[in-house]
């Protein structure tokens, strides 16, 4: 099977919007929740088994440009522009000539710019794709600076070295090739000098690069693809996804040169973009780029795999490169409430809003249930599982009980795409209606969200409350699906309880293979003593007690296998436990040659 197949189907960033009360009340949002909800277009999937009609993007990059995030991502039929990374407009449009009669419109696109212009190009074996610039990229005004480029590639990017005034070209995706790299000339944007071989998986030392699900798979060789570089301090971040873009494992590492085409050398701290546990995973093909505030930020592909092996979406997670010159993106707590750009968080101690999910495996009730599609699959925090109702009329609902009155300060609705009929981009669309009411008896019910009227396509809409409301039940009723039956994979409730948080974490044990012996020291097994009050831990892990970047979140075990270790280094470990009050200290530090 050719890998650029895998790239045809894809998902899209969520992009975030305006809290509509009962009231008529209008509040810009503090916060976000991955995946971010922006109209992510139904892809159709040739030559593989299909479930159903789905949504499909990944392979995002974001650029601020002129005031502005443009967002871009596989085979959507246009793109994204914002003014605060929280409210998207879709701009819709082809870059592929009328002539070309091929399905991948824009594939894993490259974006970047120079100077007052926007660069935009897909994915291609021949010279299908111009370069396409823009001067006015939120008026859709495009031309095509060149018309064919000898620089064609697979995940390219075209970089622009701002102090040097130097561009250059890097690209690849493949299980047998490296990433590669080529300078570009200057004016006409065409290969000068030669293609130099970058970097390559070594997936004999690097845990992380192993294929698979929770990378534990050696029968396939993994890939490496989605090549990305960023400039900091006179240093390279070349950056590269893998090993498959199907897996909870799909991540992003780093190589550091002090030029623009090597030699590189692997960041210590691997994988730096990485979230295979909770409920949006997979952080992998992505791109870093700096906010208004010049804070780095890393937008990067979730999986759900369930219609396709290449359904997926798209996540955005706070970033940044410490003063060590280590690039990491925190994602710890990265499917919660986390703070936009706007909040100028500090992003080392994390943007994380404190916001606990307050129904995770609690009580629900349905109005109707179709087939297998079990009303609690819409609270058990797995995005491949969910419940549908039987129908997509008004008046099918979902009560989800929250065990006590808690303090309710947003909510996310995850829609699934079950029976949908539409296909591509559709230009008009009914919106997702409904109505979300709160109560402490089941009979008492207060309207706190009416989206009765909404006209948007909100396929993971986040709503922040305007204030905070105490509750016990939340209830949300259809009133009008886009398409298909209503179907949830999260209704998702945050704040905070009224109990106790969890105690920190007993006995706590990473086991590993030491060094010099026999054994598989890729991985590493933890065990624990499971916290009665806990609903689930994140377990911190690095290459120095400072700098604990990777995490890993773990619901209603007490016990987990991390394949993602380097070889030959030692690792420093510490595990909190969390629940709906809120989360315990870490443990002590814990080294593990």
């Amino acid at each position: 099977m050719k890998y650029y197949l895998m790239k045809r189907f894809g998902l899209i960033l969520a992009g975030l919007s305006f809290c509509f009360f009962a009231q008529g009340q209008v509040k810009q949002q503090q916060t976000y929740c991955n995946p971010i909800n922006i109209d992510y277009g139904y892809c159709p999937i040739p030559n593989f088994v299909t479930q159903g009609k789905h949504r499909a993007t990944a392979d995002p990059v974001i650029t601020f440009f002129q005031g502005k995030y443009y967002l871009f991502s596989t085979n959507q039929w246009g793109y994204w522009h914002s003014t605060d990374m929280l409210n998207w407009q879709f701009v819709s449009r082809k870059f592929l000539r009328p002539e070309h009669k091929v399905y991948d419109e824009l594939c894993a696109p490259s974006l970047s710019f120079v100077n007052d212009s926007l660069l935009v190009v897909g994915s291609t074996h021949g010279k299908e794709f111009p370069i396409w610039m823009s001067k006015n990229p939120s008026k859709n005004e495009w031309k095509e600076l060149v018309h064919k480029s000898e620089a064609a590639a697979w995940d390219p990017q075209i970089f622009w070295d701002k102090e040097k005034d130097e561009l250059y070209e890097y690209y690849g995706s493949s299980n047998l090739y490296p990433i590669y790299g080529v300078k570009l000339n200057r004016k006409t944007f065409q290969p000068e000098g030669g293609v130099v071989p970058l970097i390559a998986l070594n997936d004999e030392e690097h845990g992380w690069e192993r294929f698979g699900e929770n990378n534990d798979n050696t029968f396939m060789q993994p890939f490496m693809e989605g090549a990305f570089m960023t400039k900091h301090k006179n240093t390279y971040y070349l950056q590269y996804g893998g090993p498959g873009t199907e897996f909870s494992g799909y991540g992003d590492g780093v190589y550091t040169s002090k030029n623009p085409l090597g030699p590189f050398v692997y960041q210590s701290h691997n994988p730096f973009s990485y979230k295979p546990g909770g409920f949006a995973r997979g952080a992998g093909h992505g791109a870093t780029f700096q906010d208004a505030n010049s804070t780095f930020w890393h937008v990067s592909t979730i999986v759900i795999g369930t219609k396709n092996n290449f359904e997926r979406r798209l996540g955005i997670w706070p970033a940044g490169i410490d003063e060590e010159g280590v690039l990491y993106s925190n994602t710890a707590y990265g499917d919660y409430p986390t703070f936009l750009p706007s909040q100028n968080k500090d992003h080392l101690k994390g943007s994380f809003s404190g916001w606990m999910l307050l129904n995770y495996n609690k009580p629900v009730s349905v109005s109707s249930t179709l087939g297998g599609f079990q009303p609690n699959y819409a609270v058990n925090e797995d995005i491949k599982t969910y419940w549908s109702a039987k129908t997509g009329n008004k008046g099918e609902w979902l009560i989800s009980d929250l065990g006590e009155r808690s303090t309710i300060r947003a909510i996310q609705i995850n829609y699934a795409d079950q029976d949908v009929t539409l296909m591509g981009k559709p230009e008009n669309t009914v919106g997702h209606k409904y109505l979300i009411t709160v109560s402490d008896n089941l009979k008492e019910w207060k309207v706190i969200v009416d989206k009765s009227k909404n006209s948007k396509d909100v396929p993971h809409e986040y709503v922040e409350l305007e204030k905070p409301v105490i509750g016990r039940y939340l209830k949300i009723e259809n009133i009008q699906m886009p398409t298909g039956k209503f179907a949830l994979s999260g209704f998702r409730v945050f704040g905070k309880g009224n109990g106790e948080a969890p105690a920190p974490v007993k006995n706590f044990v990473p086991l590993r293979v030491a060094p010099k012996t026999k054994g598989e020291r890729r991985n590493v097994w933890f065990k624990w003593e499971q916290e009665p009050l806990a609903d689930g831990y994140v377990i911190y892990f690095g290459k120095s007690p400072n700098q604990l970047y990777g995490s890993v979140m773990v619901y209603g075990k007490n016990e987990y296998y991390l394949n993602a270790l380097d070889r030959s280094d030692a690792y420093y470990f510490q595990i909190e436990s969390f629940n709906s009050n809120g989360i315990s200290p870490r443990t002590p530090v814990i080294r593990v040659e």
